[in-house]
């Protein structure tokens, strides 16, 4: 496997870890080639985003030659042991490390100006890179990190070798790799294009990624239930927004984010995937685009605090549609006594394993639930149950998404109810492409239009 370059590699490792589940996670970059594939793991796990600096110390008169390794906010040096070949004593080591430290102070000045890392206190931290050879700077911000007292650290990373794999797998809890060689020959040698990565093009990113609400000083963790969920973005709350706490039976407590405009012709109920929440900014984009079309929204997380902790270790729920659907049905009863939407035509919008969730309970109450979204989902989840929905159903897939759209084009064939599949020409499965989100918006807000019997008064 090679990368087209730093894009192509980051898309290809969100993909792989959107699959994973993470407690309130944290993506750190390490600058500067980490840094662009970062964001796209950022993306596709709703998490903020930020930079990590740590520098390789050279060996004098051979800067290219890594003898250590140093990291903000530690001040420890870890060594390889070519230092001693080289007959450097511990003392000029320390001096070789704190010339380095100048360079690694203004780094972060760059990047990240008077503003500390976010809290990663009892948070997942993923750091990511563009790949790793020795694995010492990694290594450096590992040791670091620690001392944040983070709930997990994770290194995810496009190419690492072999034996690097195994040694950082003793200092952080879990590396991720979608290449392991066993020689590198190089990290450039599985990039078709490896340029140098700017100062200007890291402050790029990262100013985008905040401007996008993707990082802040003060997000972390809060102190409610509803405040530590997989996903979670710091972003503030929609005006007019109140979260609602939902009783399951001998269970716990899952939360919805609900949002009623004035004069609302309709609601609709998502349902996110696996790995993400109702903090997710796609669908609170989504959201909003129907906000501005008179449709109220409520965003729903489908497990409790202790089943999303109990899953991150097991992974026994995420694929449980019917338990999913379950928590979907409760949540539509409570929006059928609830005074502001009770009176509302229903509708779902369902992303990934939430779209099969949304299917299943849209066959279990057809008299309750007027239209279906899919966003990049999975109705094949839904099994045989598809066959009873008879909500019109919207399914939205990305052109470059192969595998989602051949499953989608297989269970929809069974659906006896009117479906449609839109497919968003460039956009893979994040919908992350300029423009492709805009299309999920325009599309589901016309399908809830048209479907929910609202008139269009714009």
């Amino acid at each position: 496997m090679t990368f087209r370059d730093r894009d192509d590699a980051g898309r290809r490792l969100a993909a792989r870890l959107e699959g994973e589940t993470f407690d309130d996670p944290v993506v750190l970059g390490l600058p500067r080639g980490g840094i662009p594939v970062a964001a796209h793991v950022a993306s596709a796990l709703d998490a903020p985003l930020d930079v990590f600096v740590a520098r390789k110390v050279g060996a004098p008169g051979q800067p290219e030659l890594g003898i250590g390794a140093i990291a903000e906010g530690g001040d420890e040096v870890v060594v390889t042991g070519t230092e001693r070949r080289l007959g450097i004593g511990p003392d000029q080591m320390r001096q070789l490390a704190d010339d380095e430290r100048r360079e690694l102070a203004r780094r972060v000045e760059t990047y990240r100006g008077q503003a500390p890392l976010p809290p990663l206190k009892d948070r997942d931290v993923v750091l990511v890179d563009d790949g790793l050879a020795t694995g010492i700077t990694a290594e450096a911000a590992l040791r670091a990190l620690r001392g944040h007292r983070p709930r997990r650290l994770v290194v995810a990373v496009p190419v690492c070798p072999q034996d690097t794999l195994r040694r950082l797998s003793g200092v952080a809890d879990a590396v991720i790799a979608l290449v392991t060689p066993g020689v590198l020959d190089g990290i450039g040698a599985w990039y078709q294009d490896f340029r140098q990565t700017s100062d200007d093009e890291v402050s790029t990113v990262l100013a985008e990624s905040r401007a996008a609400g993707g990082t802040s000083a003060t997000s972390g963790s809060g102190g409610t239930d509803a405040g530590r969920r997989t996903g979670h973005d710091p972003q503030e709350s929609t005006p007019g927004e109140r979260t609602v706490a939902l009783q399951v039976p001998d269970v716990g407590t899952v939360y919805g984010d609900l949002v009623v405009p004035d004069g609302a012709r309709g609601v609709v109920l998502f349902a996110h995937g696996s790995g993400s929440s109702r903090h997710s900014r796609r669908n609170r984009w989504v959201a909003q685009t129907l906000h501005s079309h008179g449709f109220a929204t409520m965003l729903m997380d489908l497990l409790t605090a202790s089943e999303e902790q109990a899953d991150a270790r097991t992974a026994h729920l995420r694929f449980d549609i019917g338990l999913l659907a379950e928590r979907l049905e409760l949540a539509t009863a409570w929006l059928a006594g609830e005074p502001s939407t009770g009176e509302l035509p229903l509708g779902y919008f369902g992303a990934s394993t939430g779209a099969a969730a949304a299917l299943v309970a849209a066959a279990r109450h057809p008299e309750r639930v007027g239209a279906v979204v899919s966003r990049g989902g999975r109705p094949d989840l839904a099994g045989d149950l598809i066959r009873e929905v008879r909500a019109p159903t919207l399914a939205i897939v990305g052109g470059r998404d192969e595998q989602v759209r051949e499953l989608n084009e297989r269970a929809l064939a069974a659906m006896t109810a009117p479906y449609r599949l839109e497919i968003v020409r460039g956009a893979t499965h994040l919908f992350e492409e300029p423009g492709a989100l805009e299309q999920v918006g325009d599309l589901a807000t016309t399908w809830f239009r048209t479907h929910l019997d609202v008139s269009d008064s714009s």
